[in-house]
């Protein structure tokens, strides 16, 4: 168990130096939205969970989704440095591919509560 806190410990600082390292190059903006992904994505997956315009079928992926993203249980272990958080970056791309092609881009930018810009691009190759 020490281990593992350990592992996570230091993921965490290898993520905070990114975000710093943003902020250095005069990234702001991107080391904010870098920071602040996370409690966005659980914020969009909860507001599209509880939207009638989104289909039951990817309300319950988006349920699946949270559940993975949560779920101490990976594919690839999340304490190797940025392989870790792969296969969570993974669903949740594929979960927001659904949402968009389900129930369309601006339902999706309506629950985005970060910047604009970020979802836009975020989104943009599920129009594909």
């Amino acid at each position: 168990m020490h281990s593992v806190l350990a592992w996570l410990g230091i993921a965490l600082g290898l993520y905070l130096i990114g975000v710093l390292a943003l902020a250095v190059a005069g990234r702001r903006t991107a080391a904010r939205e870098l920071a602040l992904l996370l409690p966005n994505l659980a914020i969009l997956f909860k507001g599209l969970a509880g939207d009638p315009r989104v289909p039951r079928g990817s309300k319950i992926l988006v349920l699946f989704g949270v559940v993975w993203i949560a779920s101490p249980i990976d594919l690839i272990p999340e304490f190797i440095p940025f392989l870790g958080p792969l296969d969570d970056a993974v669903v949740a791309a594929l979960i927001l591919r659904r949402l968009v092609k389900t129930a369309g881009s601006d339902v999706v930018e309506e629950h985005w509560r970060g910047d604009p810009a970020t979802i836009r691009r975020l989104t943009r190759w599920s129009h594909a």
